[in-house]
């Protein structure tokens, strides 16, 4: 499989400011978001209380659809507009936030909420450290 710092290593120029380790954890940290706020979704929606999660479900799949479109915006390579690009990481260290605020709550009774509360701590916080590239 290929790994995703070898696919930017491969590209033949990146957007000032970023280097291909930072952007490769980031990459790497919202694909495990995604697929960890669309795991728990999943999974509130088969609780017995799921009519009480709908703020958790919907801030879950806010934040797959912000992640997945942000790790693809920061994947493009070349030419990037920083404006665009921190707005979009903003976006996303937001909806990060917001889904992990909710899910770190309900963490002890579901399972999937921990995992859900640990990935996107870390996809926030390599949004966050992008954006202090960018301004760097």
């Amino acid at each position: 499989m290929l790994q995703t710092r070898e696919l930017f290593d491969s590209l033949a120029s990146r957007a000032d400011h970023l280097d291909n380790q930072t952007l490769a954890t980031t990459a790497d940290a919202l694909s495990a978001c995604e697929l960890a706020v669309s795991a728990c979704a999943i999974g509130m929606l088969a609780e017995k209380e799921a009519d009480e999660l709908r703020v958790a479900i919907n801030r879950d799949l806010n934040c797959a659809d912000i992640a997945a479109a942000t790790r693809r915006v920061l994947t493009r390579g070349t030419d990037a507009d920083p404006a665009l690009l921190t707005a979009q990481l903003e976006a996303c260290a937001i909806a990060c936030e917001k889904s992990h605020e909710l899910c770190a709550q309900h963490a002890p009774q579901h399972e999937h909420c921990r995992i859900c509360s640990e990935a996107t701590d870390s996809a926030a916080s390599a949004c966050r450290e992008v954006m202090r590239s960018l301004r760097a």
